[in-house]
């Protein structure tokens, strides 16, 4: 095992040295191969996505999570976002910043790859895709280790994708598939920072803490999205129910869905009954802090539960939802900034003084002005795609798009110049 997953990351970074030296044109045409590729395979590629989803299915897996796995209805867009990808400027290359010394010295700051980027993953199967879109259009190359509930998915998207790389003679190498999901195999990849450049994971609290209990290379995390949204009591309610039922159940399986509405006490009473009554019909049930059961008063304690401190702290990724009545702005920004995973929160209020104060006071990735929190995707943000959502603060935050697989090296100019 260890000499195969050993053979996988140097093999990597013998082709990084290639994949680099692409140039924009070359990589967009790559890239519309890769696309063409995996739309000419989408048969066996949907095929073997219906297995992995009759298998989850007989493993008594849950329908959020099977949905999460499931490409039904999905790959074209997917495909899509490969070729928006392809479209997209390059950043590689770019100079950032440039500067003349006193001396005479030339300083600029070049974008350049990374070099080897290792994608740890759950569930997701378009995350075979969208990796293998950014790293190419990046000049990186990218190890990719997915679960193993979509193996059989994952790897005939890897097969697809080698096909098209065949056309231009791209190195298989530069995008590899690891098909291997035990916890062993993943810490022995983590310890190899002789040949892998930076470890991205995708998936839940649990497998973000072993990436960075375990790894002795720089770890980005991400994904874990514990999202509010603050109801203020200038909010337009006839605005506001829309973009609240949008953000819990348009997906609500995804990481930047709804997981908590914190609603300020003197707006509640007319919120509730139209909200409530547009989200019971999505099939939302929910959870209610003392002041919201008190003024819901439930008779359905079915659909309704009262809160336990650990709901505050809990990713949903399903058709429920927690609710909190506060008596302010200021009450609502602790709660964010104590149960808050940094990833997406907002505000609906049409105070531009308390959008400013939210602004200010939220230190998420992505914070929203009126508006559902799932926009907060590579694409939406015109990314094309993301290699993951970044909730720390080094070295990419929020959507990782093309700019976020780059890194910079400063090109020093001289005319034989000495230090005195």
């Amino acid at each position: 095992m260890k000499h195969r997953i050993l053979t996988i990351a140097e093999n990597a970074k013998e082709a990084s040295n290639t994949i680099r030296l692409l140039d924009s044109e070359t990589k967009k045409e790559i890239l519309n191969a890769v696309a063409n590729s995996i739309d000419h395979h989408q048969h066996t590629i949907l095929k073997a996505n219906a297995d992995d989803l009759k298998k989850g299915r007989a493993k008594g897996l849950a329908e959020p999570l099977l949905d999460r796995l499931s490409l039904t209805g999905r790959l074209d867009s997917i495909i899509e976002d490969v070729r928006k990808v392809a479209e997209l400027l390059d950043p590689v290359g770019e100079i950032i910043e440039e500067n003349i010394l006193p001396n005479g010295l030339k300083l600029s700051k070049k974008r350049v790859p990374i070099g080897v980027l290792a994608v740890i993953y759950e569930a997701r199967p378009n995350v075979t895709v969208d990796v293998a879109a950014l790293a190419l259009k990046t000049g990186n190359c990218a190890i990719l280790r997915g679960g193993k509930e979509t193996l059989a998915t994952n790897k005939a998207i890897m097969a697809a994708t080698h096909k098209g790389l065949k056309k231009w003679d791209i190195s298989p190498y530069a995008l590899q598939l690891i098909p291997i999901a035990s916890r062993s195999a993943l810490k022995y990849l983590l310890t190899l920072d002789h040949a892998i450049d930076l470890v991205i994971p995708r998936g839940g609290a649990g497998l973000h803490a072993f990436c960075r209990q375990n790894s002795t290379i720089p770890v980005i995390t991400g994904g874990v999205g514990i999202c509010h949204l603050f109801v203020d009591e200038s909010a337009n309610i006839q605005k506001a129910i829309p973009v609240i039922v949008n953000a819990k159940t348009q997906r609500p399986s995804v990481c930047n869905a709804l997981d908590t509405l914190l609603v300020h006490e003197e707006i509640a009473h007319k919120l509730f009954p139209r909200l409530l009554e547009a989200l019971i019909d999505k099939g939302v049930t929910f959870r209610l802090d003392k002041r919201a059961w008190k003024e819901i008063a439930p008779e359905d304690e079915t659909t309704f539960l009262k809160a336990e401190e650990e709901d505050w702290q809990t990713e949903w990724m399903s058709l429920i939802l927690g609710i909190k009545i506060v008596d302010s702005l200021e009450e609502a920004v602790h709660h964010i900034q104590r149960y808050s995973s940094s990833h997406s929160d907002g505000i609906l209020t049409e105070s531009s003084e308390n959008a400013a104060l939210f602004i200010q006071n939220i230190d998420s990735a992505a914070v929203y002005i009126n508006a559902s929190t799932r926009f907060t995707d590579g694409g939406q943000f015109g990314f094309g795609a993301e290699i993951a959502v970044s909730t720390q603060k080094l070295h990419a935050r929020g959507p990782m798009g093309p700019k976020e697989l780059t890194t910079y090296k400063w090109i020093v100019e001289g005319n034989y110049h000495t230090r005195a």
